[in-house]
């Protein structure tokens, strides 16, 4: 059972930057595309970023690239999510989520979906003061 614990959230004012962890155990992490969701109060959860289980594809939702990036370490079975110029908006619960299905030559809009992550962490809430 793989198991994902987020970390790193907080309360910052607007144009801050913030750094949030994942840590994965119980599983090969290193073969699993992983994501981040958020889920703002009175809203639908929504793709914010993914990356390929090599870390050599990346994905962004419009409302956030160029200002956040996505990086993982496969030898600390950890995914981190660099927040820059936080905006009001951003503010949200933030979760992790993995996908260890494997499936070879997926295309971009494969990893916006969340019904294909099997495994979610407990979330970490980011709020940012404007």
């Amino acid at each position: 059972q793989v198991q994902l614990v987020e970390s790193g959230g907080g309360l910052v004012q607007a144009g801050d930057s913030l750094r949030l962890s994942c840590a994965a155990s119980g599983g090969a992490f290193s073969r699993y595309r992983m994501a981040w969701f958020r889920q703002a109060p009175g809203k639908e959860r929504e793709f914010v970023t993914a990356i390929s289980w090599s870390g050599t594809s990346t994905y962004y939702a419009d409302a956030v690239k160029g200002r956040f990036t996505i990086s993982r370490d496969n030898a600390k079975n950890t995914v981190y999510l660099q927040m820059n110029s936080l905006q009001a908006e951003d503010t949200a619960v933030y979760y992790c989520a993995a996908d260890s299905s494997l499936r070879p030559l997926v295309t971009s809009t494969y990893y916006y979906n969340a019904a294909v992550y099997e495994y979610w962490g407990q979330g970490t809430q980011v709020t940012v003061s404007s």
